[in-house]
Order: structure tokens, then sequence, then C-alpha cells
């Protein structure tokens, strides 16, 4: 059923919420069907919204999806939101078990936002605030998050990357790194093995809602002399039960 028409504040509104509920990028004709707006208003808000940063159009020039502003909102509200003890005490509680740095990360255009984040107490750490932003392509969340994407779109936003050398086992070549997106979405497990910096290592599962989709990433970091791709395997289960636990919180 449409949706009745409103004040101009409402359709922005109306707008936002239908884009960020979508599961795919929508068009301006897509947004106008289901909010049933006028076609004009349906163009010119979507048009302000991408030029102030709430949506993001697509390589396609036709569809829209949130833009960094819209996740800077949603990590900011999630960051505060009446589950943010919950939360941290799950993470403080998996950084206590594999005694290393954890966080959880959420897509941020073409970049990771750290949400929240408990540091291991071992000397040798690295140290990144809440809402920092990591590259998509060479971090273990980051590329959890692009298998998540249909493969069409998969590999439009790869081919859009600029994939510049971070350390030495940076892919910076587009169809291996699409391979190793094939082998993340089969997996349900991204490493980055020491591909963002030297001598670190991330392990990263995928924290769903209650419909089953992407809605954020659980990830551990560790320097390669503790944790190595030969050992990382002792740390999947341990991610997983985390991962659940968050999930769970995403239903309420």
């Amino acid at each position: 059923m449409k949706r009745e028409r409103g004040s101009t504040i409402q359709r922005v509104l109306d707008i936002l919420d239908t884009v960020a509920a979508s599961p795919k990028p929508l068009s301006a004709t897509d947004i106008n069907s289901e909010l049933n707006l006028p076609k004009a208003t349906a163009h010119r808000l979507c048009a302000e919204l991408e030029a102030q940063g709430y949506l993001l159009k697509r390589i396609d020039g036709k569809s829209y999806q949130p833009g960094n502003r819209l996740f800077d909102i949603a990590v900011g509200v999630l960051a505060s939101s009446r589950f943010g003890a919950t939360r941290h005490a799950i993470l403080t509680a998996l950084s206590e078990e594999v005694g290393e740095t954890c966080n959880i990360a959420y897509p941020a255009g073409l970049y990771m936002a750290y949400s929240d984040r408990v540091e291991t107490s071992a000397p040798l750490r690295l140290q990144f605030p809440i809402g920092m932003r990591v590259p998509l392509y060479c971090t273990a969340s980051g590329k959890l998050y692009l298998s998540t994407l249909p493969k069409p779109r998969r590999k439009a936003v790869v081919n859009k990357l600029k994939l510049t050398r971070r350390a030495k086992n940076t892919i910076t070549n587009p169809d291996i790194l699409l391979t190793e997106l094939d082998k993340v979405e089969q997996l349900q497990v991204s490493i980055d093995h020491e591909e963002l910096y030297d001598d670190v290592i991330a392990i990263a599962v995928p924290i769903k809602d209650k419909k089953g989709r992407f809605y954020s990433s659980l990830a551990i970091q560790a320097p390669v002399s503790r944790i190595s791709v030969d050992n990382s395997e002792k740390y999947i289960p341990l991610l997983r039960e985390a991962a659940h636990d968050l999930s769970i919180l995403t239903e309420d």
C-alpha cells in the first residue's frame, strides 16, 4: 500500500527510511512509487539529499544507496543506543577471552567505520579511535562487507576502488580481489593478512539483523607474532558466538 503524502520534512524522512531499509539501491522512480510522491518532488529531494551526503548515487547514475552522512548518523546512534552497554560488554568479554583487540565496524560509503572497540592490554597493539574509517578492500571487515553485495554490484564497487598498496600483502588486482571475495562469501569469514598494515592480522565475521542481512562486522586484530593464518581458525567459533549474541540485540 502506498503511503500518503505529507510535509517536506516527512517526505525527506520517508525517503531516508525507504533507502536505508531497502536490500538494494533504489532509483528516484522506485522511491516515488513506494511513497506516492509527485515525480518531480521525488527527483528534487533525492538530488538534494545526494548533494548533502545523505544519499549516494551509484555509478549507474540512476539509483541511490545510503550516503556517508547517513552512515555517520547511524553509527552515532548505535554507539549511544540503549544497547551500548550490553554490546560493549560482549565485546569486552570476547577481547578478554582471546587476549586481543576486538572491534565492531559498519560500512560507510567506500570505507568501514569503527563504532565500538576494546583494546587489548598487551603492550604491542594498534589504537584506532571510534569513528575512524578504513578502506574496504584491504581490511577484514571491509572485504566481509563487500562479499555480501550482489556480484554485479560487488564487481562495480571493486572496479571503482583505487587499490593502493597499503602493506606487503595488499591485493591490488581487481580480479584477484573478486576471487578472494567469493571465498569470503562462502566461508562467512574474512582475514586481513598484513593487507592494511605490515605485521598485523585481523579476522572478521558478520553480525546480521533479524532478516539475516549484513548489519556490521565483528573482528579481532593482533600482531602476526601472536596470531597467524595457521592458528586463526581457533578464534572463529568465539567470534561467531559473540556475533550471534550481538545479532540478538538487533532484533529489538
